[in-house]
């Protein structure tokens, strides 16, 4: 039964979730429980480490990417097993989808999966001002259901006990324990070169160690009490129940460039019935001669872009699967390694795969970042023109087309909508990730457009042949 859950919140961005999500459950694991991640919001770097942590794959929840049923339906499929679920937040408590509302916040999570929430406040340079903050947040909504704090940045032992005096007194919640602000905690490789470091283990000491700070000032027993709750309900969400088989092999390319999936994707494809073939093409494998559809999902090519331009049989062996007409989405980076080139920072360029007509160039600042509302075209296979579903992007580069190219999908975002990415036959390709949990009709007509090829290319065999 799913019915141990913590929500780790914050007051604000940078005041420690992540930090102190990972030490937490690094502490929890030592403790003999074992733990479930999830994340607030569509980020895939913060799961990464929560994987890493616990050996379970950490999974997203938004509650504006897809339905309430369906976030506690993901909640409850991937709790089972374990003792207890702890969910890090997204930027501050109330922040999400619009300043308006609590849409897509990590407190209308919390509300939606009622689950304990325990607030982490940067408390450098404050003492009584602190029950203040903490006040103002149980004040602000009467739906969430803040159960305790964890007081981030103190001075000093001392300095916690005054916190811990002034927040107990004023909110009426207990302080479960402090972090000092001196300690050298930096999360190493938050971005480039995660993959590599976590699969050789070089960010182990660095748990071990969070693990063991934890356990030194924060009370884990009381904080694995205070997260007895009550299980929660999908109501009619069964996305992902399995349907009869399709015979539909996806080949999934998944390594160290190519590696942000949401784990609800690839489980609907399960679930509708695909067979999935993951292969890599950073150390040059092909794909796999039975794939009927094609995945490229998101990373971090520019990385690795002088290893992936060498791999000339991957490269030779995408190109031909997607000329033959294999249904193939194309997400960000694999959009990015299916063009020509890509300029690194450095003034570096390194020839890609070359499929789609046009150039990238990486940049220092922020190119895109946000949720999309997607509109799909009538050419595009995977969302038609009369289809809509939700997603996100998120890159630091530019894609320059030599001529102009048949957009896949309009994007919609806070700054308004444009004509995104491109389709070149059965080729979807762009920098938005999809979340299939947002519209799981995709999913079958992916499925569909796979079988659709299939027998065309067996017709054609045997034309041949004959």
């Amino acid at each position: 039964m799913n019915d141990r859950r913590l929500v780790i919140a914050g007051t604000g961005s940078g005041v420690g979730k992540t930090t102190l999500t990972i030490g937490i459950m690094a502490a929890l694991q030592k403790q003999g429980y074992t733990v479930q991640g999830f994340k607030c919001g569509p980020d895939y770097i913060d799961p990464t480490y929560h994987t890493a942590v616990t050996g379970r794959t950490s999974r997203n929840l938004d509650s504006w990417m897809f339905e309430h049923d369906t976030v506690n339906e993901i909640l409850n499929k991937a709790s089972i097993g374990a003792d207890i679920s702890i969910i890090e937040g997204v930027m501050g408590f109330f922040d999400g989808k619009s300043p308006l509302s609590n849409t897509g916040s990590t407190a209308e999570i919390s509300m939606i999966t009622q689950s304990p929430v325990l607030l982490i406040v940067n408390c450098a340079s404050m003492a009584r001002s602190a029950a203040a903050i903490v006040k103002g947040f149980q004040d602000f909504s009467t739906g969430p259901n803040i159960i305790g704090v964890i007081a981030n940045q103190v001075g000093s032992e001392g300095h916690y006990n005054i916190v811990k005096a002034a927040i107990e007194q004023e909110c009426d919640i207990p302080v479960l324990g402090y972090m000092k602000r001196e300690l050298d905690i930096d999360i190493p490789s938050r971005h480039l070169g995660l993959i590599p470091a976590i699969e050789r283990g070089e960010l182990n000491p660095f748990f071990d160690k969070l693990a063991q700070l934890v356990m030194e000032t924060i009370d884990v027993d009381q904080l694995y009490r205070l997260s007895k709750t009550s299980a929660v309900s999908s109501g009619n969400s069964n996305i992902f129940q399995p349907q009869n088989k399709k015979g539909v092999c996806i080949a999934v390319a998944k390594d160290a460039a190519f590696n942000f999936y949401y784990q609800e994707n690839l489980e609907l494809l399960e679930a509708k019935g695909a067979n999935i073939k993951y292969f890599s093409p950073l150390i040059g494998d092909e794909v796999p001669l039975e794939a009927d559809g094609l995945y490229l999902g998101g990373g971090f090519p520019e990385e690795f872009a002088a290893e992936l331009s060498g791999n000339v049989s991957a490269i030779r062996s995408i190109r031909s699967s997607i000329d033959k007409g294999i249904p193939t989405l194309a997400e960000c980076g694999g959009f990015m390694f299916l063009s020509q080139s890509i300029e690194t920072t450095s003034g570096e360029t390194h020839q890609m795969a070359g499929v789609i007509p046009g150039r990238i160039k990486m940049q220092k600042k922020l190119a895109a970042l946000g949720y999309r509302e997607i509109t799909g075209t009538p050419s595009n296979f995977l969302i038609k023109d009369h289809e809509q579903a939700k997603g996100h992007e998120f890159h630091y580069s530019t894609f320059e087309a030599n001529a102009e190219l048949p957009h896949a999908y309009e994007a919609k975002g806070r700054f308004g909508s444009k004509q995104e990415g491109c389709v070149l036959g059965n080729l979807v390709a762009g920098y938005t990730h999809f979340h299939f949990a947002s519209n799981p009709t995709l999913v079958e007509n992916w499925m569909d457009a796979c079988l659709k090829q299939k027998n065309r290319s067996s017709k054609e065999k045997v034309f041949f042949e004959d």
